[in-house]
């Protein structure tokens, strides 16, 4: 069973973590890809051809999800920045920012 793509914009955004980085996904989305997969894996034994199907809609379902949490990261950026030119600071934190989501995609 492939998880659904959830449009709100509470499980498009990324949560915060203590140190003001943020994660790729919020917890509830970790959990609802978690049980999809253990769907998934579980199924695979009777239908081998569906489970594989449907691994392939969850990830891109997961890759949908990535693009629009750094979508919505780049929007508040972007909108915070409209004011006019950007602080140092905010720059250096909207530096770290992009460091973290970097540094995640590349440990996922």
């Amino acid at each position: 069973m492939a998880a659904e793509p959830d449009s709100t914009t509470e499980s498009a955004t990324a949560e915060s973590t203590e140190d003001g980085e943020q994660t790729l996904f919020d917890d509830s989305d970790v959990t609802r890809f978690r049980e999809s997969w253990q769907g998934i894996q579980t199924a695979f034994v009777d239908d081998p051809q569906r489970a594989v199907k449907e691994a392939d809609e969850l990830v891109a379902v997961v890759i949908q999800n990535l693009a629009a949490t750094f979508a919505d990261h780049k929007k508040e950026l972007e909108s915070a920045w409209s004011q006019g030119e950007p602080a140092t600071e905010d720059l250096r934190i909207a530096l770290r920012r992009y460091r973290s989501f970097f540094n995640q995609l590349l440990r996922a």
